[in-house]
């Protein structure tokens, strides 16, 4: 793997992570479970509360629609679990032949340079 190839990586992981996935769906699952408990006698109250909930419940689908969508944009997401990990020992070999080439830098003589 090239360089120029994990800069194009790493650019693409920039514009769109985990972080940025919006998925809070524990409201209305909870809002759903709610209205579900909920009995009452009244037949018309029971058909609103019906409604209320099918509402919801088209919420919820519409959300996992949008969470489906968002988490297509997520880099990586077009390879296999196999080829992940592949990658990722390629990067972990990679940053630790940087460190080593780091730290064979850091310890190298310095030279002064005489001043005139």
């Amino acid at each position: 793997m090239e360089i120029a190839e994990l800069s194009d990586d790493a650019t693409s992981c920039n514009q769109f992570t985990v972080d940025d996935l919006d998925i809070e769906i524990l409201p209305l699952i909870y809002e759903i479970i709610r209205s579900v408990e909920k009995d009452p006698h009244d037949t018309t109250q029971k058909a609103k509360e019906s409604q209320d909930t099918s509402q919801k419940i088209l919420e919820l689908q519409k959300k996992f629609d949008s969470v489906r969508s968002q988490i297509k944009r997520l880099p990586g997401i077009e390879y296999s679990k196999e080829e992940q990990l592949k990658k990722l020992e390629t990067l972990r070999k990679q940053l630790r032949l940087k460190r080593e080439l780091l730290y064979k830098y850091r310890n190298m003589c310095s030279f002064e340079i005489p001043k005139n």
